[in-house]
């Protein structure tokens, strides 16, 4: 292990525990002020094992840490969930991307304004983590120029550890963009709801929506309303139609008349469908963009459309066919053919010569419990829904069937803290 480790490169590595076995990931690390005018302490990581519970790593039981994984010296691990205490400041929640002035090497220098991208410690005589160095990149102040990027002691860092309103997003929206949007989205939930609502507002809209389609539905609102309604309404037609609808359900009528109105027509009208069902039904939670082929199309064809990168695994399992029009409602359906089938065969053959039709369709006005029995019967991981003239509309997912069946804040950590204290 290096005598030098920047925190904020942690973010993200595996956490291994002395067998090679992965116990999570890293995703913060802790300071700890000091009353006197010593540099602060590095006192532990914050790492987030399985169903997204994060625990406090102390540092004394980190016996590696590398650009590709950390390694700890000991299995034996408290999984109390993890509480920042007053004292202690978390590197990427609370330092990155932060504004500071740097005092000068030379006395009669000038201050320099910059902005924190990360945060360096090294090992003293008595064994302790502590914070030395700062990587700070050039505050300009112009759009055209980026400042480069130097290191500096910590000494000569002024406003680093302080209250501070002048905190941006640059940096820790980096951290964030290769995690995955469940991952963002609990990382997310960690910061102050002001922090948490300005990193939102920084990300693309594509980004947006997938974090968006992650979050509780009380996040999602708040999120969604601090956005100007144009934005509003682009993130909401980059969205699932299917969770578009679940977010337009918890707004006022008024507003979801407003956002639907602002949507581009294409992009509105299947997410009018599906509010237009009653909750709980298989109308109300299915996908409305299946995988949809013509009975002339190859098995080449289909397993290219199966392939597109922005299909989740669930939508991608299975290739319905039904006659044109192949947008829903369709024609009239046909049958399915799941992905393995279409590996099998040749990739000239005809899809329409493998369609399995002995599946009953769905039925828009079915319930949940139905729709879940005749999923686990079958083994399947999604099922048709069709109207009375057998067009096809849609299809529900084994995902679609699972946030709807599990409690409405399963999403919510803050609710899973409040269980866990119950006696």
């Amino acid at each position: 292990m290096g005598t030098r480790v920047y925190l904020a490169r942690l973010a993200g590595l595996p956490v291994f525990d002395p067998n090679a076995d992965r116990v999570g990931r890293v995703r913060d690390a802790v300071v700890r002020l000091r009353t006197t005018n010593r540099p602060p302490q590095v006192v532990g990581l914050v790492a987030e094992m399985a169903l997204r519970r994060r625990i406090f790593l102390p540092i004394g039981r980190v016996t590696g840490m590398d650009a590709e994984a950390v390694s700890l010296g000991t299995g034996s691990l408290n999984l109390r969930r993890f509480e920042k205490r007053p004292n202690e400041l978390l590197v990427v929640e609370d330092l990155l991307d932060r504004r500071v002035v740097v005092a000068p090497e030379q006395e009669g220098g000038d201050d320099h304004d910059a902005v924190v991208v990360d945060i360096g410690m090294e090992l003293n005589r008595n064994t302790e983590w502590v914070i030395t160095r700062v990587a700070v990149r050039e505050h300009t102040g112009r759009l055209t120029r980026r400042g480069h990027v130097y290191q500096v002691e910590y000494d000569r860092v002024r406003g680093l550890v302080g209250p501070t309103d002048t905190q941006g997003t640059s940096n820790l929206l980096a951290l964030l963009d290769q995690m995955r949007p469940a991952d963002m989205a609990n990382a997310l939930q960690d910061l102050p709801d002001a922090r948490r609502n300005e990193v939102a507002a920084a990300l693309s809209d594509r980004k947006l929506a997938d974090v968006l389609e992650e979050l509780p539905e009380h996040d999602q609102v708040e999120i969604l309303a601090r956005l100007d309604r144009e934005r509003a309404a682009d993130v909401l037609e980059r969205m699932d139609p299917d969770d578009a609808a679940d977010l337009l359900a918890e707004l006022p009528k008024a507003e979801q008349a407003v956002l639907l109105d602002l949507m581009e027509p294409e992009e509105a009208a299947p997410v009018r469908q599906l509010m237009s069902y009653r909750p709980g039904t298989a109308g109300s939670v299915m996908t409305s963009e299946p995988v949809i082929m013509t009975p002339d199309a190859t098995v080449a064809e289909a397993l290219a459309r199966i392939r597109e990168p922005d299909l989740s695994p669930v939508v991608a399992a299975q290739v319905f066919v039904a006659r044109a029009p192949s947008a829903t409602p369709t024609g009239k359906y046909l049958g399915m053919v799941h992905f393995q089938r279409l590996l099998r065969e040749p990739p000239a053959s005809i899809v329409g010569g493998l369609v399995d039709s002995g599946i009953e369709p769905l039925r828009p006005d079915i319930g949940l419990p139905e729709i879940t029995r005749r999923m686990a019967t079958y083994d399947l991981v999604a099922m048709p829904v069709v109207d009375g003239t057998h067009r096809l509309l849609g299809a529900v997912t084994v995902d679609d069937v699972l946030d709807h069946s599990l409690p409405r804040d399963w999403r919510d950590r803050d609710a899973h803290d409040d269980e866990e204290q119950q006696p």
